[in-house]
């Protein structure tokens, strides 16, 4: 089955999204995680939680209070229109930011798992070596912790991919700018064109079995929650 312009247009609008997302998170998640591997701090327990929320909190869950936060009543909401950017919902920025809290467990998780798997002997070696901390981070730990890093990656972009839930809450849908994968499904069906809908939904079936066969082929998937 070929593909309507706006079926390309969603499909372009995805990955520009989970790309997007994916550089964020890594830019701020790969911290959180270093810290959750790290510390020893009785904020660890807390923290994590968080972080892991919106594996178990229903998408419309989470989707509802990023709403009610960014939106005119939030406190986000707020400073986002006394600094002249506007409201956030409803807008490709949104979905952005609510991508970044949805994935946030999918990336950190695995890089803090393999954070972990480093141990304290590379590091103290670095150290005594006069390897400050800085040094001992991207020249030590981030090689070290690469295929953590690569399996984030992978999981980040795929989890963002095929979102619905808080897409429809924050971003609802709007064509070429929040209509994504996930929506464009939603439309087919809902206007009974089966036939689109496999075309799409046959595509996210496919890319996502090759994702976790690449994970698993690699050995990622058997320890990424251990």
């Amino acid at each position: 089955m070929n593909l309507t312009p706006d079926d390309w247009s969603a499909v372009r609008l995805s990955l520009e999204l989970a790309t997007l997302t994916i550089i964020v998170l890594l830019l701020v998640g790969t911290p959180i995680a270093w810290w959750l591997a790290r510390t020893r701090s009785r904020w660890k327990g807390p923290v994590g939680a968080i972080v892991a929320l919106p594996m178990v909190l229903p998408p419309t869950v989470l989707g509802f209070y990023l709403l009610v936060a960014l939106g005119p009543a939030g406190p986000v909401g707020f400073l986002t229109q006394q600094f002249g950017l506007g409201y956030l919902p409803f807008t490709f920025p949104g979905l952005v930011v609510a991508s970044v809290f949805y994935s946030l467990p999918f990336v950190v998780q695995p890089v803090q798992n393999a954070f972990e798997a480093i141990g304290n002997g590379p590091l103290e070696a670095a150290a005594t070596l006069r390897a400050g901390p800085w040094d001992r981070f991207f020249t030590v730990a981030l090689p070290l912790a690469r295929p953590g890093l690569v399996t984030g990656t992978i999981l980040g972009f795929a989890h963002t991919i095929g979102e619905f839930g808080i897409v429809l809450m924050i971003g609802g849908n709007i064509p070429d700018k929040t209509r994504v994968i996930s929506m464009q499904i939603y439309n087919h069906v809902e206007a009974l064109e089966y036939g689109q809908a496999h075309g799409l939904a046959g595509g996210l079936l496919l890319f996502s079995f090759c994702v976790l066969l690449a994970l698993y082929t690699l050995g990622a998937g058997r320890r990424l929650w251990r």
